[in-house]
């Protein structure tokens, strides 16, 4: 560990404001000074490693995953706020966890929900105004939520629930990523009472989870979505998750299944609309195949150079653009000692634009993820994570954009003047210049 390149604690606290508000520059400076493995010290004899080293991300996620656990940043301070499920936790309650829903998420069964999904895509679309230049994420963000929500409750909101549950995940993400990234604020956090103000709002999202969840037990009514799922689903034992549990899973759902998608799909259409060949290619795929009357796996199969489009998006801005892992034993990497505790963060926004394999790694070109070249980049690409932790929720995302894309380019031409997209890292990396405007077909 001795031989590993070392970020001292001055230097973090010297770039404080920089990282607070980026970190991935503070990252690239050192990758590119100190190469794929480096060490930053934290403070109080804290240190966590930082790769880009494909081939150990590989190591820990798929050939050695059962020597790493996700860290407390995951599995304490998020789960602090969204709880212990299948996202935030490990060893044998991940795995019960996963067992149990994943079977909700086989293409199968979203084939049950696709005509909800595509209802509430229809809904937010219709807000679009031709001809007005808007920001996309703002519409992108309700639209992944509305998705989420109708495709777990098929909620029709009569309140003001659903923006209720929307404005707790958010301002409880941004309480998050200043505890994350200033560990040493920590104290400050609790004596100004942020941390029991985000407390309040998690005990009312609950509060509200709950009571969603009682109204539907008590209706004896079947919906055929994501919440009935769930409810259906069993134990090896044939016992049934609990409300508390339920809840768990469903706050991840709305976290990670909104959140990761809103991004993707801001910026897969922020960078169509900046490569009008791209995006008419787009088209005549479109145009080629009637695109309503698809079921989820037809959808897939007519859309390759549309699903291709969002692939090269989420590789240069990859939703989850980083992924962190503890050794629970000692373990080694070519050559490199890893004992037990070792906290490694995985870079997959730096892997994905690694110049040692990518080619013009900077450059929107959606032909690099042609199915011929699969095998090539499959090391090199993690935008839903890898190996048995990868995303459960993978096709319902991939779908839903696809869908989302699909539905925009066949009825308007997408333009905007803005020649580099500006990002901004919190839990998901989100986009913050996505001004384009919509011209009718």
């Amino acid at each position: 560990m001795s031989s590993i390149p070392t970020v001292s604690f001055f230097e973090v606290l010297r770039n404080a404001s920089r990282i607070l508000k980026n970190p991935l520059p503070f990252h690239n400076k050192n990758f590119e000074k100190h190469g794929d493995l480096f060490r930053v010290q934290l403070g109080f004899g804290k240190s966590v490693l930082f790769t880009r080293d494909n081939a150990l991300a590989k190591h820990m996620l798929q050939d050695q995953h059962r020597k790493y656990y996700k860290s407390e940043l995951q599995t304490k301070d998020l789960g602090r706020y969204i709880g212990k499920g299948v996202l935030t936790s490990n060893g044998e309650h991940w795995l019960r966890q996963r067992r149990l829903i994943q079977p909700a998420f086989y293409k199968k069964k979203l084939d049950v929900i696709a005509e909800t999904i595509k209802e509430a895509i229809d809904q937010q679309l219709s807000k679009i105004q031709p001809g007005e230049t808007i920001d996309i994420f703002p519409l992108m963000n309700d639209l992944a939520f509305d998705v989420v929500a109708k495709s777990l409750f098929s909620y029709t909101d009569t309140g003001n629930t659903i923006a209720r549950l929307q404005y707790i995940t958010e301002q409880v993400q941004k309480a998050l990523i200043k505890e994350i990234r200033q560990p040493y604020k920590r104290w400050w956090f609790h004596l100004s009472g942020q941390i029991k103000k985000t407390h309040v709002l998690k005990v009312e999202v609950r509060d509200i989870l709950n009571t969603i969840i009682e109204e539907r037990k008590a209706s004896n009514k079947t919906y055929d979505d994501l919440l009935d799922m769930l409810l259906a689903s069993r134990y090896e034992d044939g016992s049934a998750m609990d409300n508390e549990q339920l809840i768990d899973e469903i706050l991840i759902l709305f976290v990670a299944g909104h959140e990761t998608t809103s991004n993707a799909l801001s910026f897969s259409i922020t960078l169509l609309a900046m490569h009008p060949k791209i995006q008419e290619q787009v088209y005549t795929e479109i145009t080629a195949s009637s695109q309503e009357t698809l079921s989820l796996m037809e959808q897939f199969a007519k859309s390759q150079y549309t699903k291709q489009c969002i692939e090269e998006a989420m590789r240069l801005y990859p939703p989850v653009y980083f992924s962190d892992r503890e050794a629970i034993e000692n373990d080694e990497y070519k050559g490199i000692s890893l004992p037990k505790k070792t906290t490694v963060l995985i870079s997959f926004f730096e892997i994905h634009r690694h110049k040692k394999f990518w080619k013009n790694p900077s450059k929107f070109d959606p032909d690099r993820f042609d199915p011929k070249y699969k095998k090539e980049y499959a090391d090199w690409y993690y935008p839903f994570g890898a190996g048995p932790r990868m995303c459960v929720g993978s096709n319902f995302a991939m779908y839903e954009m696809i869908v989302t894309i699909c539905k925009l380019v066949k009825k308007y031409k997408i333009t905007t003047d803005i020649d580099a997209i500006e990002i901004k890292p919190l839990i998901t990396l989100k986009p913050s210049n996505t001004k384009v405007k919509f011209i009718s077909r």
